[in-house]
C-alpha cells in the first residue's frame, strides 16, 4: 500500500494479539516497524519475525526511543496497548488501582504519545495516529466498567485529534472491534463467553479492516460491521438500547 510503504511505524502492545497482527501487516506492506511491548521477550520475538526493531517498555514513554530507532521520524503511531479487568459484574468494591491503571494505559498513553508526536507532524503537515479502541468505546461491555469507560475516553480523544488537526494533515483511525481471539478475550470470563466469543474474529481480521480503512481514508474502523447498527440504535433510542443491555446483564447474572 502506497500510504504505508517505506513508512516508519510504531505499534504498542505488539507482543501478541491485535498489536502483533498490525505489526506483521505493516511490515508486509513495506513499512519499517518498531515493536513495543512491556514483555521484552515477546517484543523481540515479533520484531525478529518481521524484520522490525524491538523497543520494549511502557507504552506511555516510548516515543523518543522509537523515533531514535527509526532514524528520527515516526510516520504512523498505533496506540494499541490496553488493559482490561473483570470486576465480577459490578462497579464495586472500588479498586482504585485498577481504575487508575485503566486510565493510564487506555487513555493517557494515547494523550502522551500524541503530545510527543504532534509538533513534528504538524510542522511537516502529515502523520497518522491509529487508536485501538473497542466496540466497548462505542457501546459498552457488561461486567467491565473501567474498560468500558476508558475506551469511551480513548474514542473521544481520537475524535478530538481528528476534528482538530485533519486540516493540517493528520490522519486518525479508531479501530472498534467486538470479540477478537486474543489473551484479552480469554480473560473476559463468562461475560466474554456470552457477548463476545460467538462472533469473535482473528487478529488478522482487525488488521485487514484497518488497511481497508486506510485505503478509504475512514476514521471509524469496524471489523464487525454489525456494530454500526448497534451504535445507531444506541443513539436513536437510548432507553430501549439500555433496556436491552440490562436484559443481557440479567441473562448473564442468571447464567452465573
Amino acid at each position: 500500500m502506497e500510504a504505508v510503504q517505506d513508512a516508519s511505524v510504531v505499534v504498542t502492545g505488539a507482543g501478541g494479539g491485535i498489536g502483533a497482527a498490525l505489526a506483521r501487516r505493516f511490515a508486509a506492506e513495506g513499512a519499517r516497524v518498531v515493536v513495543n511491548d512491556l514483555d521484552a521477550v515477546k517484543a523481540k520475538a515479533v520484531a525478529e519475525e518481521i524484520g522490525g526493531i524491538a523497543v520494549p517498555g511502557d507504552a506511555s514513554a516510548i516515543v523518543a526511543d522509537a523515533r531514535d530507532a527509526l532514524g528520527g521520524t515516526v510516520d504512523v503511531y498505533c496506540a494499541n496497548a490496553g488493559v482490561a479487568f473483570d470486576d465480577g459484574g459490578t462497579a464495586g468494591p472500588l479498586d482504585e488501582q485498577s481504575w487508575a491503571l485503566s486510565w493510564d494505559v487506555n487513555v493517557m498513553a494515547h494523550v502522551r504519545a500524541a503530545h510527543a508526536l504532534l509538533p513534528a507532524w504538524l510542522e511537516r503537515g502529515s502523520g497518522r495516529f491509529v487508536s485501538t479502541v473497542s466496540a466497548a468505546g462505542l457501546l459498552t461491555m457488561i461486567g467491565a466498567p473501567s474498560y468500558s469507560v476508558t475506551k469511551h475516553g480513548a474514542l473521544a480523544f481520537a475524535e478530538w485529534l481528528s476534528l482538530t488537526y485533519r486540516h493540517r494533515g493528520l490522519k486518525v483511525h479508531a479501530i472498534c472491534p467486538q470479540g477478537v481471539r486474543t489473551d484479552m478475550l480469554a480473560a473476559t470470563g463468562s461475560a466474554g463467553d456470552l457477548v463476545l466469543r460467538p462472533t469473535a474474529i482473528e487478529p488478522d481480521g482487525v488488521a485487514d479492516a484497518l488497511f481497508r480503512g486506510i485505503e478509504e481514508d475512514r476514521f471509524l474502523i469496524l471489523p464487525h460491521p454489525e456494530v454500526a447498527g448497534f451504535y445507531q440504535a444506541r443513539a436513536e433510542t437510548p432507553d430501549r438500547w439500555l433496556a436491552g443491555m440490562n436484559h443481557l446483564q440479567q441473562k448473564w447474572e442468571e447464567a452465573r
